[in-house]
């Protein structure tokens, strides 16, 4: 999902591309945002400098 955020993907694309309600997609990057005490763009940042934004 980093990955997806990470490729510019909005909640709904991410939702589409994982067969996913969007309202989970939603809750799952909620997770991920206060896991990392970061915001939306900092996560993508974080899943590009892994290499995680080549995926599709």
């Amino acid at each position: 999902m980093v990955g997806a955020v990470a490729r510019g993907l909005s909640n709904a694309e991410i939702a589409a591309e994982l067969f996913l309600p969007e309202a989970t997609v939603k809750a799952h990057l909620a997770h991920i945002v206060t896991k990392l005490d970061a915001n939306r763009t900092q996560v993508a940042i974080v899943g590009h400098d892994a290499g995680l934004d080549t995926g599709g």
